[in-house]
This record gives structure tokens, sequence and C-alpha cells, in this order.
């Protein structure tokens, strides 16, 4: 589930995508960077962006708010590309912005909200809260679903 040590803390990357602020596990992040122009694919997903270079790795980029549905991204200055390391495979994710590594206790997770079978929330781990801040805790393997994964490998192909 997340990285915890041996005091039963777990730390997470914490980022925002519209007015929400979630939490994925620090473990999983690679490196943070500042958006840059894609290499745009043809018959992809429109959540894919495009694939850049990094430093000889090409890594595709997954915008997490069209995958997710919360609206039309902007891009700009603030703009971020999380990139993680998922199942062997380094994949980018387009977020809003990050702020800050979070750590929580197993006091400060409360489990996800059941809401039904309306809406699949079988990616939140729970939600984390800290003083007034309240973190949307993702299981970034699960949000990558194997759809993704696969279009990941078939790039790397």
């Amino acid at each position: 589930m997340s990285a915890q040590s041996s005091t039963g803390v777990s730390e997470f990357l914490a980022f925002t995508m519209g007015q929400e602020e979630y939490g994925l596990d620090i473990i999983k992040v690679q490196e943070i960077r500042g958006y840059e122009a894609v290499t745009r694919l043809a018959n992809t997903p429109d959540y894919f962006k495009g694939v850049i270079n990094l430093r000889g790795v090409i890594v595709p980029v997954i915008d997490m708010r069209i995958k997710l549905g919360l609206g039309t991204p902007t891009y700009d200055q603030f703009t971020i590309v999380i990139v993680l390391s998922i199942r062997g495979n380094t994949i980018g994710m387009v977020v809003d912005s990050v702020s800050d590594v979070t750590t929580l206790s197993p006091e400060q997770i409360r489990p996800a909200p059941e809401m039904g079978s309306a809406v699949d929330a079988g990616y939140l781990i729970g939600l984390g809260t800290l003083d007034q801040r309240m973190l949307i805790l993702v299981d970034i393997e699960r949000l990558m679903s194997s759809d993704d994964i696969g279009l990941v490998h078939k790039l790397a192909a």
C-alpha cells in the first residue's frame, strides 16, 4: 500500500488537481519535473499526452485530470510532471502542482468512503487528515490501469 517506516508512519507526495489535494506513495516517485512539450502519438486515448525523452529513456505522459474526468487542464509554468516507477515501467503523470511530502501516521489515515457501484473508487487508499488538510490518498498502481501499462509496454517495444 505505502512505504512505512519502523514507526508505522507513511510518506506521501502531495499534489493538486483542480481544487482537490491528492497523495501518492513517495516510494513510487522517481522525480518531479516541470511540464514540457511532448511528442504526440497517433491513435492513443485523449488522456495520453505523448512521450518525452528523459535522459535517453522514452517516457509516456498521462494527464490525470483528463483520465479522471476532472475538467479541461491548462498547461502553465506551475504544471508538473511526476515521473513514476510502476511495475518496472517509467510513466509521467501530469498534475496541476506539487506541494510537499506529507508524513501520516496510521491514525491520520481514514478508510475511503463507500460510494456504491456507480463510482469506481478501487484506486483509493483512504483519506489522510493533517490539521485542516485532507489528502485523497491514491494507489497509483491501481489508478494506472492495466490498459495504461499495456500502452506503455506497446510504446516501449
